[in-house]
């Protein structure tokens, strides 16, 4: 007991420290949000003098937030329908079955997540804008409704669930598409929830693609609306802070809501090659 006691306390201050560095900015980003602007300046405590709830309101009146919530949703929403329904297949065609140079396109399609975004950012934006899409929900959600990471995680998956199982299905009479939907989906469960996670939090933070495809501000996400508290001389930090955290609830809300899905679809993943 004398020897494991100090290494509990210390890994408990470990942790601790950890949660602190995670929870202090969020702390921070409510109590500025309550804050006027003069105090945002001149505060010098993390705690407000004086509470203003109605910065929130204020918030969403300055700029057309109802609009900007609706816009992410939709483009959160078909990405995620996107990666789970299009990685799936790919994922289940490079696990399952076989075809002429699978391995090597498998080998290309992995070297591809070594690319950087920025390269394929201007060729992209030339073929939507080619197409007439800028300024539409389509150049939001259709360059981004597959994922290389998606397409790796699903497979890894997919590998370690017996083909035992199929081939049973198989002999019953089930075709393969039958036993893609009726056997491999269901027990794909965990990991499916962890790529909706994962994709969800990357349609819903992203800045920089709809930065580039929007301008009018019927069709920007709320990552770009905040932008209208930055302004040429100076800075509405209660007002920034307060969009910033109404943005970032859907987010805590989706993490907390497929946690437990998480944990289980990254602990199950395997690792089979």
């Amino acid at each position: 007991m004398s020897r494991t006691f100090p290494a509990r306390m210390a890994r408990h201050a470990v942790l601790i420290i950890g949660a602190a560095t995670i929870v202090v900015p969020f702390l921070w980003m409510f109590t500025t949000s309550l804050q006027t602007r003069a105090e945002t300046y001149t505060n010098v405590s993390i705690w407000p003098t004086s509470w203003h709830w109605e910065n929130y309101a204020r918030a969403w009146e300055s700029a057309p937030f109802a609009q900007y919530y609706l816009n992410s949703a939709l483009m959160s929403v078909g990405i995620v329908a996107g990666h789970l329904v299009f990685d799936s297949l790919a994922a289940y065609a490079f696990a399952r079955l076989e075809f002429p140079l699978k391995r090597p396109l498998f080998a290309i399609l992995m070297a591809t997540m070594m690319v950087p975004t920025f390269v394929t950012i201007i060729p992209t934006y030339s073929i939507v804008a080619g197409l007439g899409w800028i300024d539409t929900l389509a150049a939001l959600v259709v360059p981004r409704l597959a994922d290389v990471f998606g397409i790796i995680l699903l497979r890894q998956y997919f590998l370690s669930i017996p083909v035992e199982l199929e081939e049973a299905a198989r002999i019953d009479g089930c075709s393969r598409a039958g036993t893609f939907f009726r056997i491999v989906l269901p027990l794909s469960g965990p990991s499916l929830a962890t790529l909706a996670l994962f994709s969800f939090l990357f349609a819903w933070n992203d800045f920089l693609w709809p930065l580039l495809v929007t301008n009018a501000d019927a069709h920007r996400t709320i990552q770009i609306g905040l932008q209208a508290f930055v302004g040429r001389y100076g800075t509405s930090w209660n007002y920034l802070m307060a969009g910033t955290l109404s943005a970032t609830i859907p987010s805590v809300i989706v993490f907390a809501v497929f946690q437990k899905a998480l944990v289980r679809g990254m602990a199950t993943t395997g690792l089979k090659d």
